[in-house]
């Protein structure tokens, strides 16, 4: 029988050439890539926004998106809404859950690289067969046929996370926390806007039925004219019944506009997680102003404002830790595990010290040999997921930077376009009083007061809603570039 000293040897050799097998090509991952190479991320946006867009970049660069949404909005009725959202909004609280989720997956991953301890208690009754070593043995010491089997003890385990696998594991799964908190960061921006830009809409659909109330007024006024007109024989069936039309097609567009309204008050009623019912507003906000006037600052604070970007980069994060997660199971994994406790047949020697203690202490190196075909597998797979959440961070800025950009140019040539909107306007207004006089006068025609209120009518219509397009311009900037989800 060899001796105890050269067994350790031989079992200390054989470890040591099982490590080494398993090392070996482990070193060689890369290969297993050479189709799909992992690639950086290109984190860097332009340094301006281009020449679609004039931008003093200077001064208060991250004003805008750090502003509060409590100070970025002052209508209060506005800001009632929007605190009502936070609190009652369906999708806010099911990404509420996400979050909490997440911070139970990051419990998990945690507790799997800790060391295990475990209580146990167990009892039972044994009875070997009489023709075996055991059973000649038990009988010549006079041993009972059926032996109790009692004990109690702890046991523990714990795996030694020599190459960073459950490390990477359990950062992996804050960063995919961090990633679901910007989530509703950026839902929160997300419903922030919806709700202003359906507000805006509310108060532009109140104005134009005001316009519309008071044209039709002035056409029945016009139509009550016409008809004394042809009662004097100074005017035709005819041009009564043109104006008789053009009262019914503005009274059939008021109804139009009072369904549209209803449809936008239960938008925000269904954003705000109330059922359908009046909502309050403010309808001098639409004319107290729409100045544009929001500091971009620079591209490369997307990568700090906007809630979608950061959460791409936390998950990208989260993939290159999976990555390297996984190329640690090639290699050898090293346990070890314990047991301390009490074992007896008899209930009155159970806890006898030392005679009843039991005890012992293992170390295990385990490396994958078969299953190295999964393992390959689970890599190639982690590279590509990280691959893959590179290229949805550069799409993230990339659409980050192009929404800014386009947002900017919006609120430039709505500016631009209102001014001559509110000109014209003016103007026509000017040629409907002068074509009512006329017509009296009768140096102009019924088809010239008609095509003149018709076309004022158009134009004072466009402009209230190029009022709501500029206010809904302003919030989506603001939203562009990052603001809305810091709160008091």
């Amino acid at each position: 029988m060899p001796s105890r000293p050269s067994t350790l040897k031989r079992a200390r050799r054989a470890l040591a050439g099982l490590a080494l097998v398993a090392l070996l090509p482990a070193g060689g991952c890369a290969s297993y890539l050479a189709n799909n190479p992992p690639r950086e991320a290109d984190r860097e946006p332009p340094d301006s926004w281009g020449e679609q867009v004039e931008v003093d970049a200077g001064g208060e660069t991250t004003a805008a998106a750090q502003q509060k949404w409590e100070e970025f909005f002052a209508d209060a009725h506005l800001r009632a809404l929007i605190e009502e959202a936070l609190d009652n909004n369906q999708e806010l609280n099911i990404s509420l859950q996400e979050i909490i989720i997440a911070q139970t997956e990051i419990a998990a991953r945690r507790g799997e690289y800790i060391p295990k301890l475990d209580g146990w208690v167990g009892g039972g009754i044994e009875k070997v067969g009489r023709f075996t070593s055991q059973g000649v043995s038990d009988e010549s010491h006079g041993v009972a046929a059926n032996l109790p089997d009692l004990g109690f003890g702890v046991s523990a385990s714990w795996e030694l996370d020599v190459w960073g696998k459950l490390r990477n594991a359990a950062k992996a799964a804050n960063q995919r926390y961090l990633a679901s908190v910007e989530a509703r960061n950026f839902l929160v921006t997300q419903i922030i806007a919806e709700i202003a830009d359906a507000y805006y809409e509310l108060l532009a659909l109140d104005a134009q039925l005001e316009v519309i109330d008071r044209n039709i007024a002035l056409q029945q006024d016009v139509l009550k004219i016409v008809k004394l007109e042809k009662q004097a024989a100074r005017a035709t069936e005819l041009a009564v019944q043109k104006f008789q039309a053009e009262v019914l097609e503005n009274q059939g567009k008021k109804f139009d506009l009072e369904q549209r309204r209803v449809v936008a008050e239960n938008r925000i009623n269904l954003l705000v997680g109330r059922y359908p019912q009046h909502v309050e507003r403010d309808a001098a906000r639409l004319h107290a102003g729409t100045s544009l006037d929001l500091p971009a600052g620079i591209p490369a604070e997307l990568l700090d404002n906007r809630p979608d970007v950061r959460r791409a980069e936390r998950l990208l994060e989260a993939a290159k830790l999976d990555v390297k997660s996984a190329k640690a199971r090639f290699y050898p994994s090293l346990s070890i595990d314990a047991e301390l406790g009490y074992q007896a047949f008899n209930a009155r020697h159970l806890v006898d010290t030392p005679q009843s203690l039991i005890y012992s202490l293992a170390g295990s190196l385990v490396a994958p040999l078969l299953n190295r075909a999964a393992i390959k597998a689970d890599y190639q797979k982690a590279n590509a997921m990280q691959i893959q959440a590179v290229f949805e961070f550069e799409r993230a800025l990339l659409s980050a930077f192009t929404e800014v950009v386009n947002y900017m140019a919006m609120t430039k040539n709505l500016a631009e376009r209102y001014d001559r909107v509110q000109q014209q306007v003016e103007t026509l207004r000017q040629a409907a009083e002068i074509s009512n006089t006329l017509y009296r006068s009768a140096r102009a025609d019924y088809m010239e007061v008609l095509m003149t209120r018709r076309d004022t009518l158009d134009a004072e219509m466009e402009l209230i809603e190029l009022e709501k397009l500029q206010l809904q311009a302003r919030v989506g900037l603001y939203r562009a570039l990052g603001g809305g989800w810091r709160s008091e």
